[in-house]
């Protein structure tokens, strides 16, 4: 089971932070249940806060921290070893102590995220946002027993739970709350069967297993907060320490009972291991790469609107885009709402006459949409629709006022004269980028203030050459080599040419700028050639007129 969390973690990037929580977490723990030095408490203390900063249930560790002190303590035969620890000699003094150290942790939290929770939508958490309180509280304890069974059975896997994953409990009837009930009497079982042995504590790492696997999930439990996801395995990572617990101690008490079923026990974990391991590695291969990843969470849950879309994505980028249309259609038709979905169908289905039904409907659902407001600006353009694809892109630009995109397309629909303050603002926007000075150029020269096109241009052919050699320099080359040119100069374009030449990129390159060059001037030599041969004829006319007109002369003189 472990093993399961452990590559679920792992395989993902983003799960670092699972892992370095647990391992702060796990450190917590034992600093301060393993001495009964202050200082080292209070390193636990500094290991707890570390672990909230990983993911916010490493705070957590705080908390069974104090738990598991009180339990200790409550039998007189192991108050001892926990008398020195916060300067008191009173369990409540120092639980007392904690519980402020944790407030302050969690204050301290909470101002990193600038005084508020996260917000999330019904699309990230669906039972969350149902105005049901009965629903709500029958989803959300089944979804406990549901992550519950994950650590005990991890088959159902997938990477993304929302819309529509787990769909809502909303009958007394639905058969799903027998494993609410069945996780329920467990829990009581264990809880009684601790509290039982609170005096004797000779069950000590059934205590510890059970704390584990119930204080850790409690921040993702959406019964304190409200949380953005029904199902999440990496916030499982810390609890299955304590179902491994449980489970090992559970063997253990199976196997001094007699040999009588050491066999089969023998057996039974043999084959939870080889289970485990075999699932570890097939979950593995689902994620070697995205698509493989996406289709094998599709074959677990096909009712996954969010699985749709992203697989659409894929295909998307992968150019199919017919059975991208086929699964954007399916998220939409398990999710009517999904705004993004209908944004990225728009952009499928333009030659359909659908986009902007499905613009709109983005719209609709999400007025904040930037992506839709910036596809229908395009679409208005198209249609000769200035005055709406105006608006779409200042309202566009008004809720993403660094998105580039957008700049560029309002320059397309900008009176000549009124270009000047977006081409200054994309150049704002990205000062590096060899294209906005090419434009800036372009628009300059058109203007004809062509000693300032030509020094956009070459900044343009620097950052083009600095940046990726020669495969951007060549449009504003070719523009500054023919405002030099019309000029009348040649001196200083030659050694535009013989600088551009000799920049960097490797041999590689040099040899197809050296080529590119040779072509310019082998074709301006040739347009010379041709010049002068086009006034050859002429001369030859004026010669012979010439000639005609002397010989003329000399006949009337004789």
């Amino acid at each position: 089971m472990n093993y399961m969390r452990q590559s679920k973690v792992v395989a993902g990037v983003v799960g670092r932070a699972d892992v370095l929580a647990c391992v702060f977490f796990l450190l917590s723990l034992l600093l301060y249940h393993g001495s009964s030095s202050r200082r080292r408490v209070w390193s636990s203390v500094v290991l707890a806060a570390l672990s909230m900063l990983a993911k916010e249930t490493g705070l957590t560790a705080l908390l069974f921290n104090l738990a598991f002190d009180i339990y200790r303590s409550w039998s007189s035969r192991t108050r001892s070893p926990a008398k020195c620890r916060w300067k008191s000699d009173n369990v409540w003094g120092r639980v007392g102590k904690g519980l402020l150290v944790l407030l302050l942790l969690a204050v301290a939290r909470l101002a990193l995220l600038q005084g508020s929770l996260p917000a999330f939508s019904a699309q990230d958490n669906p039972p969350a946002f149902h105005p049901s309180f009965t629903i709500r509280l029958m989803t959300f304890c089944y979804l406990a027993a549901f992550n519950w069974w994950l650590l005990l059975c991890p088959w159902t896997l997938s990477h993304d739970w929302q819309m529509g994953s787990i769909p809502l409990i909303t009958s007394g009837w639905d058969p799903r709350n027998l494993m609410t009930c069945a996780a329920l009497i467990a829990l009581l079982a264990l809880s009684y069967r601790c509290l039982m042995d609170l005096e004797l504590q000779r069950h000590t790492p059934l205590v510890v297993g059970l704390m584990l696997l119930v204080i850790p999930y409690l921040p993702a439990s959406n019964l304190l907060v409200t949380v953005g996801f029904v199902v999440a395995e990496r916030v499982l990572y810390i609890p299955s320490f304590g179902s491994v617990v449980i489970t090992v101690y559970g063997v253990q008490l199976i196997w001094k009972r007699g040999a009588g079923g050491r066999r089969l026990l023998v057996l039974s974990v043999a084959v939870l291991v080889a289970a485990g391991a075999a699932r570890t590695y097939l979950r593995n291969r689902d994620w070697r790469t995205r698509e493989t990843l996406l289709r094998a969470d599709l074959a677990v849950l096909p009712h996954n609107a969010k699985l749709h879309y992203n697989f659409a994505n894929f295909l998307k980028d992968m150019e199919q885009h017919e059975n991208a249309i086929k699964h954007y259609k399916e998220a939409l038709k398990l999710w009517p709402s999904y705004a993004s979905a209908h944004n990225n169908l728009g952009t499928l289905v333009l030659a359909s006459g659908r986009a902007e039904h499905h613009f709109l409907q983005a719209l609709k659902y999400n007025r904040d949409h930037v992506n839709a407001h910036y596809n229908l600006a395009k679409l208005y353009r198209k249609k000769n629709r200035i005055s709406e694809s105006l608006k779409m892109l200042e309202r566009c630009i008004s809720l993403e006022p660094r998105f580039v995109q957008a700049h560029l397309e309002l320059l397309h629909i900008t009176p000549e004269n009124e270009k000047r303050p977006t081409l200054d603002r994309l150049l704002e926007l990205e000062p590096k980028n060899w294209e906005h000075y090419h434009l800036y150029g372009n628009w300059l020269n058109g203007r004809g203030l062509w000693p300032l096109s030509l020094a956009y241009h070459t900044s343009a052919i620097r950052l083009s050459v600095s940046k990726d050699g020669e495969r951007g320099a060549l449009p504003s080359l070719r523009a500054a080599c023919l405002i030099l040119r019309s000029a009348g100069q040649r001196a200083r374009l030659l050694q535009l040419l013989t600088r551009w030449q000799g920049a960097g990129g490797g041999a590689a390159a040099a040899a197809r700028r050296r080529a590119a060059a040779a072509a310019w001037r082998l074709r301006s030599e040739l347009q010379g050639r041709a010049a002068r041969y086009a006034r050859a004829p002429l001369v030859r006319v004026l010669t012979a007129l010439l000639a005609i007109t002397l010989l003329l002369l000399c006949i009337d003189k004789k």
